[in-house]
């Protein structure tokens, strides 16, 4: 008998069918000012479809409507892709349909329009109610794919993305203005086809991760076609964005790969400081292979290295333009994923830093170095933890709360936590009881309501 593998077993099983719930039960007190929805996205193949990889499911949309203290809706959409209606990937001359796309990664919003992201190809916009409008290229405009991972800059209000491929270009960085017009869009030179997953800015920088996860052809079709390959190297580059050709500078690190950066800032010294949750080979590999990726083509060497508890730890990384010169250090030595922010600090110098274990919500103080947890009750999974920010009055950086959905190991029931961001250690300021079970996702974002008039 073929064993399920574990990205469709327990918490990580998806969901056979689109349901809607009213009135969401509440234990505690949902906090007034928490007035939308929060939507998260993640990989969910329809009933019966085989999944060879768990990041290659269609994407999934599960979405909690907050308003007046009450949990008014949950529902779940899966995003309707040309892939999801049965289209191939690549049309009949051979050229790559880049609608044609899971759209399982992340779901953000941009000049008034909420877009499913995953970064095989274009954005699908989608609307606040989950449904689908449809593949988005901006007026014809964006030729490439888009990463799941764009980033705001709090100040401009400009989106800053990019797309990678497997063939020529490889690497094409993209911006759009606050109004969401494609203004730019410039590609990048780099050795070959790699896995760039996220990238981050600064001010004035955007730094790229050229790390050694590359493509395989002859995985196409059995798996992600991504593989570890310690001959390309590792390194990262910092880039100007104010300027239309300005030169990257790349900096030689310690081979690792990164899926998810925490933020990026200039200091004092006019130095680039990348906070971000560095795999180790070994621990990247492990991995891969239970997500369903090749095996790595070191043997069992590799995967004999690897930590025992696996997984990423955050590190920072500091680059200097002026001289070249790069620091790595670890900053946390337990396995940690999908680090957040406040979203109006990003690419400046934040205090705070929020992130999971799986088990565990951490925050982390970068002043003095300290850090505080939530852990989960037994035999329970948290998500990744969305930082919403208070609205009224004043705030401390850390004056808001983090929205996650929680789902316990065997797949059974799901609930919406709500955690006071101050003071993370403490109880849940609520928490909304989902009506099924929600399998373990990626990425999701909150999207408040219009102030009143």
């Amino acid at each position: 008998m073929t064993q399920t593998p574990a990205y469709l077993s327990g918490f990580m099983a998806p969901v056979a069918d689109e349901i809607d719930a009213a009135d969401l039960p509440v234990t505690g007190t949902l906090p007034p000012e928490l007035s939308g929805r929060y939507v998260r996205n993640g990989p969910n193949p329809l009933p019966g479809e085989p999944s060879d990889h768990w990041f290659l499911g269609h994407g999934m949309l599960h979405g909690v409507r907050l308003r007046a203290g009450r949990a008014e809706w949950y529902r779940n959409r899966w995003v309707r892709t040309t892939r999801l209606a049965g289209r191939p990937e690549f049309r009949p001359d051979g050229s790559l349909d880049l609608s044609a796309v899971s759209a399982n990664t992340h779901v953000i919003e941009h000049a008034g329009r909420m877009y499913a992201l995953e970064e095989g190809g274009l954005p699908y916009q989608v609307t606040p109610e989950l449904d689908t409008v449809g593949a988005h290229d901006f007026g014809g405009r964006l030729t490439t794919a888009m990463t799941a991972h764009p980033k705001q800059d709090p100040v401009t209000g400009d989106l800053h993305f990019f797309g990678y491929g497997a063939f020529a270009p490889h690497l094409t960085y993209h911006r759009l203005d606050a109004s969401g017009e494609l203004v730019h869009s410039r590609e990048i030179t780099v050795p070959g086809g790699t896995m760039m997953h996220d990238f981050a800015i600064t001010e004035h920088y955007v730094i790229w991760l050229d790390l050694p996860l590359t493509f395989r052809p002859e995985l196409v079709g059995k798996t992600m076609p991504y593989q570890w390959d310690d001959g390309y190297g590792a390194r990262l580059g910092v880039m100007r964005h104010d300027g239309p050709d300005a030169p990257v500078r790349w900096f030689d690190v310690d081979p690792c790969y990164v899926f998810h950066v925490g933020n990026a800032h200039e200091d004092a010294s006019g130095r680039v400081v990348l906070d971000a949750a560095r795999y180790a080979r070994a621990d990247f590999t492990a991995m891969w292979s239970t997500a369903g990726g090749a095996d790595d083509p070191a043997g069992p060497a590799a995967a004999a290295a690897a930590s025992p508890a696996g997984g990423a730890r955050l590190h920072r990384w500091t680059l200097d333009p002026a001289t070249g010169a790069a620091k790595e250090e670890l900053l946390d030595d337990r396995p940690v994923e999908f680090p957040t922010l406040d979203d109006e600090l990003v690419g400046r110098d934040a205090r705070y830093l929020y992130a999971v274990t799986g088990r565990e919500i951490v925050k982390y103080d970068r002043v003095g170095g300290r850090f505080t947890e939530h852990p989960m009750p037994e035999a329970t999974v948290t998500g990744e933890a969305v930082f919403v920010p208070a609205t009224s009055g004043p705030r401390r950086e850390d004056d808001g709360w983090l929205i996650s959905i929680t789902t316990t190991a065997d797949g059974s029931a799901s609930r919406l936590l709500v955690l006071d961001a101050s003071d993370v250690a403490a109880g849940p300021v609520a928490t909304v009881e989902l009506p099924r079970g929600v399998p373990a996702g990626f990425h999701g974002s909150w999207f408040p309501d219009e102030p009143a008039s």
